[in-house]
């Protein structure tokens, strides 16, 4: 795998994505709710309800914090959708699978492309959420909540989220000819997630830095296991004469 070549590739995509708001609008709309309408709800909660203990704000923090996991997970399924169906239907995809690049630089360099851009809007808006979090509990938990171990492993758990997100979307475009159909089925695997932020906000169990951990190690096995299944399934050939 030459990444010289999977860099270019990148690089290319990068410069169309920018350029289309939708795409841009969708990135930054999350991290932009996680990040400052969530604190927001927790200071009107304390505002409004005198009654608020700490107990109830922390199991609040590390639930909404699980909005970044899933903000990974959704986000770069726009990106990564266009990647492959978007540029087929713009016929902007055959030139570059008709290059001697192998195909493993060509997934590569997709992947990069679908995954620099909604990490850094959401390491932006983990910022954000930090910061105002802080701020909004500081009074009432006595001491500042974040960073902590619980807030590192949501980081470090971002872009393992983000590349199981974009290895589906990729495998799933490349067979598939429309850019909704490749985004609606590539957003399924944000429900597990849903169900794990439901089962925290009630008190299930918690999402101390142990379950985080685990979460963590079971993306981390779910991105090398699709990454080889993307790249034994990316056949250039099949897209080049099959798709219509």
């Amino acid at each position: 795998m030459n990444l010289q070549n999977a860099w270019t590739i990148a690089r290319k995509d990068l410069k169309i994505y920018i350029k289309k708001s939708t795409i841009m609008y969708s990135t930054i709309a999350l991290p932009l709710i996680v990040g400052v309408v969530f604190p927001l709800i927790i200071n009107y909660a304390r505002l409004r309800h005198s009654n608020l203990s700490a107990g109830v704000a922390v199991n609040l923090l590390n639930a909404f914090s699980i909005w970044f996991i899933i903000g990974a997970l959704v986000i770069p399924t726009a990106i990564a959708s266009y990647t492959l169906v978007g540029e087929k239907v713009q016929k902007s995809l055959e030139p570059l699978l008709a290059t001697p690049v192998s195909d493993g630089d060509i997934l590569l360099g997709k992947i990069l492309s679908a995954l620099i851009i909604p990490v850094a809007a959401l390491y932006a808006g983990a910022v954000a959420y930090m910061v105002l979090m802080d701020s909004f509990t500081h009074s009432l938990l006595g001491y500042f909540y974040y960073p902590n171990w619980n807030i590192g492993v949501i980081l470090l758990s971002v872009p393992l989220a983000s590349l199981l997100s974009v290895e589906i979307s990729v495998l799933i475009s490349s067979r598939i000819n429309d850019v909704r159909s490749a985004q609606q089925l590539g957003s399924l695997v944000v429900i597990p997630f849903f169900g794990i932020y439901l089962l925290a906000e009630i008190g299930f169990f918690s999402l101390n830095t142990s379950n985080l951990a685990i979460i963590a190690g079971a993306l981390g096995a779910l991105d090398v296991i699709m990454f080889y299944i993307a790249r034994a399934t990316f056949q250039r050939e099949e897209i080049l004469t099959g798709w219509k």
